[in-house]
């Protein structure tokens, strides 16, 4: 729900009142710019998008982070049983960590690093799913049974935020090659976060080519 006009229309009432002008089209981007420039935020918030996103349970984690103008709804283990669905890490999966907290670095690791990883993956995955499917049988309660299931399991939400919340979590989320503030993302949720931006960018183009230009800085 809305676009580039209503984030220009909700900023031009402060001058116009009702009488919003309907023939200056071509003043939008400038106005647009001006606002993520000078950070005047409340005009990117009149608008809405609903994501409906599949992701690791970790990812959830993090996401829930970002409160302020996000709804959730989430897929509830308690009412439906989960399906077989768990995080592998990819092939280009930073895997080692260097150097101390504040000040370290990712390195891709060795094809022993590698193995041994997806190995654990795999073995945890099978081995709780598994007791999670006795646990049921048995009758146990599907919000008992699924407390001995890893985090990296798959679920399913909606995210419904504006436009000026969602610029906040990929100034957060997405160590992006024009932001001007550094940030150190989870790679996983900037996998989420690289998705959103696609996503809201073809609703929202003139606004995101700002925030672009603007440093990534949320207004």
């Amino acid at each position: 729900m809305g676009s580039d006009t209503l984030i220009a229309e909700a900023a031009w009432v402060s001058n116009y009142g009702g009488d919003i002008p309907t023939d200056r089209a071509d003043r939008i981007p400038g106005l647009i710019n001006f606002l993520m420039r000078d950070r005047h935020g409340t005009p990117f918030e009149h608008n809405a998008l609903t994501f409906r996103i599949s992701a690791p349970l970790f990812v959830f984690y993090e996401f829930h982070r970002h409160r302020a103008g996000w709804s959730y709804n989430e897929e509830s283990a308690r009412y439906r049983e989960l399906d077989p669905v768990f995080y592998m890490p990819a092939k280009e999966r930073a895997l080692r960590q260097t150097g101390k907290p504040g000040a370290y670095t990712f390195e891709l690791g060795s094809y022993a690093d590698r193995a041994v990883t997806m190995g654990a993956h795999r073995r945890a995955a099978s081995e709780a799913w598994n007791e999670y499917q006795n646990l049921l049988q048995a009758g146990i309660a599907r919000e008992v049974a699924r407390n001995v299931l890893p985090v990296s399991i798959y679920k399913t939400m909606y995210a419904t935020c504006n436009v000026r919340s969602l610029f906040s979590f990929l100034s957060l989320r997405w160590a992006h090659q024009m932001s001007s503030v550094p940030t150190f993302p989870l790679r996983e949720i900037e996998m989420v976060a690289e998705s959103l931006d696609e996503l809201a960018r073809e609703k929202f183009p003139i606004a995101f080519d700002a925030f672009d230009r603007q440093g990534r800085v949320s207004p």
